[in-house]
């Protein structure tokens, strides 16, 4: 991108000394991951892995989002005008970096403070380190918007099934939910980013206790909020458990009539407004995420992503209510969850049926810190 003459660097890398800290660079798309970037930023997690030199990467983004996920513009342009195929490419490099990230065999602390969405919890979660600030704002609201993608390995992991509500309903969490849950790992107050920001530009080691006991130093343990849904974890997991959306919404919807709290309303209106099918295919996919590992994860997950750029109505749809008309009335197709049989879901984790398409192929890693880091 150019801005009066001056070519704008998306993904910067400032070096110092044994630490090497990865700036986001596109605030004014909320730092979300343009093809080009997630290109990038594999190139420089490779170089950082290969360097003896460096001990510790730091990732942060300009702005006042830390990422709010993938440029679906992008993504539904290059399919719409292109082929299909096109955005698939997109998905495969991202799921590789991804990857990359989660297998890395030095740590990584990522400095959420600001929005992190989507593709944006993808880059981070799986680092080692996960600092949140009382700017920070977590949400995974694929579902809603008609997009077929998670991260079920990583979410099916957290506490109860609470990775199963706040998948299906979009649910935004702050900082101290996050820390809660496990999606962070630390929580800093944003006044000291730049104290801890020094000190860890001074660590010399990839050492987690040492890495941990740094970030400690300017760590708070605040509060959750009284109204907070992670206090009802009991009934998150009576209502979240259940294998179907159906019984999952008719559940909430009988909590509500006992304890009339106002999360439960919240949960119900939410997933009434996502998309039938998406929420399906989301919620088979974390079933089967909590008994595979990551690779398979995102072997899955790569499937219904293709999936949902050949066939899915649904992403489109989706992308035009929310971004283009704006309207937020998206016609969801199927419109209804009893419209959606067991077979389209099944269809979505199925190979796709095009003799040029491939399943997700992951480099083998004998780094298995991945399960670790959560």
């Amino acid at each position: 991108m150019a801005t009066n003459g001056a070519i704008v660097d998306h993904v910067q890398v400032e070096e110092n000394s044994h630490v090497r800290t990865i700036i986001l660079n596109r605030a004014h798309k909320l730092n979300s991951l343009s093809s080009q970037m997630v290109s990038r930023l594999h190139e420089v997690f490779v170089a950082c892995e290969k360097d003896p030199e460096v001990k510790l990467v730091s990732l942060k983004g300009n702005g006042k989002a830390f990422c709010v996920g993938g440029d679906i513009a992008e993504q539904i342009y290059v399919s719409t005008e292109g082929h299909w195929r096109l955005g698939a490419k997109i998905f495969e490099s991202l799921y590789n970096l991804i990857y990359k990230i989660a297998t890395l065999d030095k740590p990584q602390v990522s400095i959420l403070n600001g929005m992190v969405m989507g593709a944006g919890c993808g880059i981070s979660i799986p680092g080692r380190f996960r600092v949140v600030t009382e700017k920070t704002v977590f949400a995974m609201p694929e579902a809603a918007m008609g997009i077929n993608i998670g991260v079920s390995f990583f979410l099916s992991r957290l506490p109860g099934f609470f990775g199963e509500y706040i998948g299906l309903t979009g649910a935004r969490l702050d900082g101290t939910e996050m820390l809660a849950c496990g999606i962070a790992t630390h929580f800093v107050p944003s006044t000291k980013l730049s104290l801890l920001e020094e000190a860890l530009n001074k660590v010399n080691t990839s050492d987690p206790d040492i890495i941990s006991a740094v970030i400690d130093k300017f760590s708070e343990q605040p509060p959750l909020q009284e109204g907070s849904a992670y206090h009802r974890l009991d009934i998150i997991g009576r209502c979240f458990s259940r294998n179907t959306v159906e019984n999952i919404i008719l559940t909430l919807e009988t909590e509500f009539v006992k304890a009339g709290d106002a999360w439960i309303s919240e949960a119900v209106h939410l997933m009434n407004k996502a998309s039938p099918i998406c929420l399906k295919v989301f919620l088979k996919s974390m079933r089967e995420g909590r008994l595979q590992g990551l690779g398979q994860c995102f072997a899955r997950e790569y499937r219904i992503s293709c999936h949902g750029l050949q066939v899915g109505q649904d992403m489109f749809e989706g992308y035009r209510a929310y971004f283009l008309r704006k309207d937020h009335t998206p016609k969801w197709e199927p419109s209804r969850l009893e419209l959606v049989t067991d077979e389209m879901v099944d269809s979505y984790l199925l190979k796709v049926d095009d003799d040029e398409w491939e399943d997700l192929v992951l480099p083998v890693k004998s780094n298995s810190s991945t399960m670790a880091k959560l």
